[in-house]
């Protein structure tokens, strides 16, 4: 199987079924067929071959998923850039995957024509309404003028997309997934009970992240019907509840908040919102208590993972959330192997631990990620005999409900984003006045957790935590900034090693607390 699997039986099945939504334009799915074979057809046209990187950089949009599609239909591969990223970074990931040809839309068109004159060759692509900008292919023109070609029927182990991470050395890294562990992944949701082929699943997520990109790969499989907004808003979401009936959504727990505690909620008709999958972080009992009063009649769902499962580790059901389950604690869990994966607990050692010990989280399954883009080093760092190392401290009850519980790998995730310790501390340490620097992950009510930083500055210099996120910003993206800053007149903890203990510089925030994640 492969990516373009669920729209071939699609164009079989249910060619006249609704297809994708957004805004006005309505397509069902013989028109998607059309469309994408159009654009398979212009994506070869304009030079790429067998393997060769798409890059889109865009808000969600029809455009968007017709791109997943038809990339895959060229033999070619996607790379979804991270609209939350500074030019520089994702001219860095452009370089890295040696992309060809990138689609923009019209929020991002000035940043696409100076990624052009940054990198020679980049070819640009328009696709969004409007006048089209200088220097810039039109998208509709290129898929009015193309002759539709045959799919090119990828087989499963070939490369599908590389979605860019960051990077635990302050670059990020490109995870390469196969057709194979897509599908795999979407088949293992299915199997589930997760975005069945009656769903009309509401893309308000991001659609470069693959938290949404687990539902819409098996949305495209099952046949589901796509409602795509441009972007997150309380507001938004509630109206395209209301306007198309929308029956799934998958929403990260910061979103849930803001979606829940909007005072305009209850003028909206939700009546048709049956599940929601939440995911990228995890969610406190109280804005979880919060959404379930809220939304009386929606199930919701966790799923565990991260971008190199594909993304999907574990499930914990709409049933663990209530009654004999949450008399159990089991709300808090990040629930049990989904279909198609193991998990175990191991230590330092890679030897597994007994049952309610702390350890790494590990998965083994056809979801772990082929590697790291030309990274062989970080990924036989990440993937051994197969199970791939999460990072992630927790353990497994008798039952096979894993908890998380702390993080191993020096990362931070706030407001459903990833964010690594190294890439802020090799930005703030670029300031002038910094002597010294740790970068720490506290709580947040709003962001499940904050990026805070702890700064020694030289001797006789000066500078307000004002400054330092503000310098921080013109290096890095906004939301991997700090959010605050300690400076302190003593020097940092140190191990043994010379290493900066940063569990210490996290005890006084997390004390207290059953989990030291958020």
């Amino acid at each position: 199987m492969n990516i373009t699997h669920g729209l071939r039986r699609a164009l079989q099945v249910n060619p006249n079924g609704l297809a994708i939504v957004c805004g006005e334009r309505r397509r069902n799915w013989r028109e998607v067929g059309e469309r994408v074979t159009r654009l398979a057809s212009a994506i070869r046209g304009l030079g790429a071959e067998d393997g060769d990187r798409v890059a889109i950089l865009s808000l969600n949009s029809d455009r968007y998923l017709e791109l997943y599609l038809a990339a895959g239909w060229a033999g070619t591969v996607i790379v979804p850039l991270n609209i939350r990223w500074s030019q520089l970074e994702n001219e860095d990931a452009l370089r890295d995957c040696r992309a060809g040809i990138l689609f923009v839309d019209k929020a991002f068109a000035p940043v696409g024509t100076a990624l052009a004159t940054a990198i020679p060759g980049l070819k640009l692509v328009y696709a969004d309404d409007g006048e089209t900008p200088a220097g810039m292919a039109d998208y509709e023109a290129l898929v009015a003028q193309s002759d539709p070609i045959p799919d090119a029927m990828r087989k499963p182990d070939d490369l599908a997309g590389i979605f860019y991470t960051g990077g635990t050395t302050g670059r990020s890294k490109g995870v390469m997934l196969s057709h194979g562990n897509l599908m795999a992944n979407a088949l293992n949701a299915l199997g589930e009970g997760l975005w069945p082929g009656s769903a009309v699943y509401l893309h308000a997520a991001p659609m470069f992240h693959l938290a949404n990109g687990a539902a819409m790969y098996s949305i495209l499989l099952s046949g589901g019907s796509n409602v795509v907004i441009q972007g997150f808003t309380p507001d938004g979401v509630a109206a395209a509840v209301q306007k198309e009936r929308i029956t799934d959504v998958l929403l990260v727990p910061t979103m849930i908040q803001m979606f829940v505690d909007h005072p305009a909620l209850p003028s909206y008709d939700l009546s048709s919102l049956r599940r929601i999958a939440y995911g990228a972080s995890p969610i406190s009992d109280a804005v979880l208590m919060r959404a379930m009063k809220a939304l009386p009649n929606v199930e919701f769902t966790q799923a565990y993972g991260m971008t190199e499962l594909s993304p999907i580790a574990t499930i914990l059901h709409w049933k663990e959330h209530i009654g004999d389950g949450r008399a159990k604690g089991r709300h808090r869990a990040a629930g049990r192997a989904t279909l198609g994966c193991e998990v175990k607990i191991v230590d330092a050692n890679d030897k597994v631990v007994p049952t309610g010990t702390v350890g790494e989280i590990a998965v083994r399954g056809d979801v772990v990620m082929m590697g790291y883009w030309e990274r062989p080093e970080e990924t036989a760092r990440a993937i051994i005999d197969g199970w791939m190392h999460t990072g992630d401290g927790g353990y497994m009850d008798a039952d096979g409900f894993v908890y998380v519980v702390d993080r191993v790998k020096d990362m931070i995730i706030s407001g459903g984003e990833n964010v690594y310790s190294a890439e802020v501390e090799n930005a703030l340490a670029q300031h002038p006045a910094v002597a010294q620097c740790a970068v720490i992950g506290i709580p947040s009510e709003r962001w499940g957790e904050q990026v805070h930083a702890v700064v020694v500055l030289k001797s006789g210099a000066t500078a307000a935590p004002e400054e330092l996120i503000e310098f921080c910003k013109t290096l890095i993206a906004g939301y991997k900034c700090p959010r605050s800053v300690d400076i302190t007149a003593t020097a940092l903890p140190l191990s043994g090693a010379g290493k900066i203990l940063k569990r210490e510089l996290r005890r006084p925030y997390w004390e207290n607390r059953d989990r030291r994640v958020s």
